[in-house]
C-alpha cells in the first residue's frame, strides 16, 4: 500500500457523498417501518441484527474504496445528512412525524389496548414486565401508558392513588401523629 492508496479515494468524491446519503435514507425508512419497539428494547438478537446490518451496508457506503480520505468523506456525508434531517424535523413537525412516527397509547385507565400492543409487536407479558420494572404491579394504578417514538415507555400514574413513596410517607406521618397524641393528649 502506498501513500496514494492511503489518502486518495478510488471513486469520485461525489459518489463518496451520495452512497452514504442513500444508505442513510434506506436505514431511516427501514428502522421506521421496523417499529418503535426495536429502538427502545434492544435484545441480544436485535443487537446481532444491527451489527449484521451495519456490515451489510458497509460496501454500499464505501464501494471499492478503502482510503482514509474516502472513509472520512463518507462519515462526513453521514453526519451532515443526519444533522440536516434533525434540523428539518425540528423545524417542520410533519417531517418529524414522518421520520419519528407518533406515540402509541398502550394502556388507558387501567385497560390494556391489545390492538395497539399487537401493532407494536409487544406481548402482554412483555408489557406487564416493563410496567413492573417501573413500579406498577396493578394496572388500576395507571392512568395511561404510552410507547414513545424513541421506544421508551411513559407511564402516568392515576392521580387519585398515592405513589409508593407517598403512601410510605403518609404512614410515617400518621405514626408520628399518633405518638404525639399519646405523649401530649391535649394538643
Amino acid at each position: 500500500m502506498t501513500l496514494h492508496d492511503l489518502w486518495i479515494p478510488d471513486i469520485s468524491v461525489f459518489e463518496k457523498i451520495i452512497r452514504p446519503i442513500l444508505v442513510y435514507g434506506f436505514l431511516v425508512v427501514a428502522l421506521r417501518l421496523g417499529g418503535k419497539r426495536e429502538l427502545g428494547q434492544i435484545t441480544g438478537f436485535d443487537l446481532v441484527v444491527l451489527l449484521m446490518l451495519s456490515n451489510a451496508v458497509q460496501n454500499a457506503i464505501i464501494g471499492s474504496d478503502n482510503s482514509v480520505a474516502g472513509g472520512l468523506i463518507g462519515a462526513t456525508a453521514l453526519l451532515v445528512t443526519n444533522y440536516l434531517v434533525v434540523r428539518l424535523a425540528y423545524r417542520y413537525p410533519r417531517i418529524e412525524r414522518l421520520v419519528e412516527g407518533r406515540p402509541t397509547l398502550l394502556l388507558l385507565d387501567g385497560q390494556i389496548k391489545t390492538e395497539n400492543l399487537a401493532r407494536e409487536l409487544i406481548t402482554e407479558g412483555e408489557f406487564r414486565t416493563v410496567l413492573r420494572r417501573q413500579g406498577f404491579e396493578d394496572l388500576a394504578e395507571i392512568k395511561a401508558a404510552i410507547l414513545e417514538t424513541s421506544g421508551s415507555l411513559t407511564v402516568e400514574r392515576a392521580t387519585d392513588l398515592p405513589t409508593p413513596i407517598e403512601a410510605e410517607l403518609l404512614q410515617r406521618l400518621e405514626r408520628i401523629e399518633q405518638q404525639l397524641q399519646r405523649s401530649h393528649p391535649l394538643a
